[in-house]
């Protein structure tokens, strides 16, 4: 039972970040869109990357999250 309990709090953990990581990679795409024409390359290249890279982020703990929805399944 301790284990179901530390995997509830552990997937409750990541989702509380995978819900941040997604509401910032949606509202730096929000600003890219929006400032695209008026923002210098720096900034737009820099947009792109932090859009890229949240993403990533937001992928790879959803990968986690289905991991321990897994191991979750199997206790």
């Amino acid at each position: 039972m301790r284990q179901l309990d530390y995997f509830k709090e552990k997937l409750a953990y990541l989702r509380f970040w995978q819900g941040i990581l997604v509401v910032t990679d949606i509202s730096v795409a929000g600003w890219f869109i929006a400032a695209v024409d008026d923002a210098g390359r720096v900034r737009v290249v820099l947009a792109l990357v932090g859009i890229m890279l949240l993403s990533c982020a937001a992928l790879v703990l959803d990968r986690r999250i289905s991991g321990y929805i897994e191991e979750i399944g199997k206790l």
